[in-house]
């Protein structure tokens, strides 16, 4: 879902998983260069910009409980990780590492093996801005202490 504010443009975006086969993790990558594209012609126009949701990668050794066993896995492969950083190389501020650089906190945990029992997470839900809007940020946060899905609510707060 994609709302045209007069101060913002908000992206709310579940990003494609790439688990499945090769063929949908390249699904996965073309989805990343598409919406970098559209992202970017928005801020061509002068429009700051949110990206919230469900980005299906996490992107550093901070933000996944075991990253040594998961570098072959889609979620935490290099080149989905190597387009997160490109996404910040592009002016775009992951609000929660900003605000809370060393803090270790999951937004995902696979219920098939009951990670969240264990604390055995990823960080896959992001709100990222603009450069521009990230002095408007007053609070990032995770809300891992909420119950109901196999995600826990992400959030700012903004100025």
């Amino acid at each position: 879902m994609i709302a045209h504010y007069p101060d913002f443009v908000l992206c709310n975006i579940y990003f494609p998983n790439g688990k499945a086969s090769p063929e949908r993790l390249q699904f996965k990558m073309d989805y990343y260069e598409e919406f970098l594209r559209y992202v970017n012609d928005l801020r061509s126009k002068g429009r700051s910009v949110i990206i919230c949701g469900d980005i299906n990668t996490a992107h550093h050794e901070i933000d996944i409980a075991r990253p040594k066993d998961n570098m072959n896995r889609s979620g935490f492969l290099p080149e989905e990780r190597a387009w997160m950083d490109r996404l910040v190389e592009n002016g775009f501020v992951d609000t929660f590492r900003k605000q809370h650089p060393v803090e270790i906190k999951w937004s995902w945990w696979d219920q098939k093996t009951r990670a969240r029992e264990r604390n055995v997470g990823w960080r896959i839900d992001y709100f990222f801005v603009s450069g521009d809007l990230m002095p408007r940020v007053t609070r990032s946060f995770i809300e891992d202490e909420v119950m109901g899905s196999d995600h826990c609510p992400v959030g700012i707060e903004m100025l």
